[in-house]
């Protein structure tokens, strides 16, 4: 799991460059974490910090992604029926549309 944390990580950092119209930012922090959820489930949490008023869900997004397709790509081989599942957006504060998630009513 250390290669699908770094490639989220990376992902993050690279945010601007895959997803058109999102500016780059100096980011703060990135933390990708993995929680086995059952014998054949993973979760993959990113928390992502920046110093602006600016929100950085999208960099967390892709952080998640890329170790999720970084992980599929390392098993494919011994499980061809793996998949990816919902990637959201479980908390978000600050920026300028202000908190959203589970714990705010959003």
């Amino acid at each position: 799991l250390g290669v699908a944390r770094l490639a989220g990580i990376m992902g993050a950092k690279q945010t601007s460059s895959l997803i058109p119209l999102c500016h780059p930012l100096a980011l703060s922090s990135i933390n990708v974490d993995f929680e086995q959820l059952d014998v054949d489930r993973l979760q993959i949490v990113a928390t992502v910090k920046v110093a602006g008023k600016t929100g950085v869900e999208m960099e967390a997004l892709t952080a998640v992604s890329i170790a999720g397709l970084t992980i599929y790509d390392m098993c494919k081989a011994m499980d061809r029926e793996m998949t990816i599942g919902a990637i959201e957006l479980i908390e978000k504060t600050g920026g300028k549309s202000g908190p959203r998630g589970s714990d705010c009513g959003g």
